[in-house]
């Protein structure tokens, strides 16, 4: 993977936290993501939300698998701990780590593709069995490193770039999370940051399985009428003789509104998203309500934002398997092998 270093040098008044760290020192290199993706604004949001907290970088574990989305914690915390695992792996891979080592703050960042197509079955087990972690999926509707097809959550009747029309129904990730068990669930949109930060801070100081679908949108395939994701407005009014890949810059695409209301987002090519945050007495402690409210709305063709569904007194996968609380690094020889008689009572347990 290519990418650019920033320089170590920052301005000396900087504001810091009380760790002693500015916002550069939880930044990573410089993006060579399409100018104007919304995946970057979602690492803005994970710096600032991580400066705020004044988590200290090294206690930070970020995980992902592949594709655009996969390729951003190269551009956030780059003091942190880092893993980027094969298509669709992430989640097994942070568990392993998670059982090994809980002291560490997990955060697994992923895509629509990464974790609605071929990593399904492992998003949804990470969730089932409560993993202590903070799972992002920045969801754009495509496969952007492949010239972007349809994704597994593009909306049905959506027209992709070469203007296919997408005759499959979309997995909701939101809702499925939801039916999984999983005890934070909340989506959020890449344009609104002020919503955005206080999502990802609450998920980080959850102990607990959090799930959190950030709608962000690809400006390389989403600027063609139709796609309610992708679109692509210049390239149907050129008149080309040949296929140049070539992308104009864009300015990111933002919005901010009251709880409670429907914004309608533009976007590049003049459709439209749009987008409903809930009301500020929405009551998030309701799992089944959760999955009622997000299916009225989706029918009425809203897309919810903010914290869904959260459970006040959570359980994850150390307490289901009574795992000991030291990091495995730090146990002792005599504690990993504990001698036959402790292995013979162990299996006689078995049978």
């Amino acid at each position: 993977m290519t990418y650019l270093a920033k320089p170590k040098l920052h301005h000396p008044g900087l504001d810091k936290n009380t760790l002693g760290y500015t916002r550069r020192d939880y930044e990573g290199a410089i993006s060579t993501l399409c100018a104007g993706c919304g995946h970057d604004s979602i690492s803005a949001a994970i710096i600032q939300a991580c400066f705020e907290l004044e988590l200290p970088p090294h206690r930070i574990a970020k995980l992902s698998g592949i594709g655009c989305s996969s390729k951003t914690p190269t551009y956030f915390l780059g003091s942190s701990h880092g893993f980027n695992s094969v298509h669709g792996r992430m989640p097994s891979v942070l568990t392993g780590a998670n059982l090994a080592n809980r002291d560490l703050i997990y955060l697994g960042v992923s895509g629509d593709g990464d974790s609605a197509s071929i990593g399904f079955g492992q998003f949804a087990h990470s969730l089932r069995r409560g993993v202590n972690m903070v799972y992002i999926v920045e969801n754009n509707g495509v496969y952007g490193l492949t010239k972007g097809q349809f994704s597994a959550t593009a909306d049905k009747g959506s027209k992709s770039k070469k203007g296919a029309i997408n005759a499959d129904a979309p997995i909701d990730l939101v809702a499925m999370a939801l039916q999984l068990g999983a005890s934070f669930v909340a989506r959020g949109f890449s344009g609104d940051k002020t919503q955005l930060v206080p999502l990802i801070k609450a998920a980080l100081l959850h102990p607990g399985a959090a799930f959190l679908d950030v709608l962000s949108p690809c400006v390389a395939f989403n600027n063609h009428p139709g796609s309610t994701k992708s679109y692509d407005y210049v390239r149907e009014h050129n008149e080309a003789v040949n296929y140049l890949d070539f992308i104009t810059p864009r300015s990111e695409i933002t919005a901010q509104y009251p709880p409670g209301s429907v914004e309608e987002v533009m976007q590049h090519d003049g459709s439209v998203v749009r987008l409903r945050k809930l009301h500020a007495d929405y009551d998030p402690h309701d799992r089944i309500a959760a999955m009622s409210y997000l299916q009225q709305h989706q029918i009425a063709g809203e897309v919810v934002t903010g914290l869904l569904y959260v459970d006040p007194q959570p359980d994850e996968l150390h307490a289901h398997l009574n795992t000991v609380d030291m990091p495995f690094n730090q146990l002792a020889e005599s504690e990993l092998c504990p001698g036959s008689a402790a292995l013979q009572k162990f299996n006689a347990a078995l049978r």
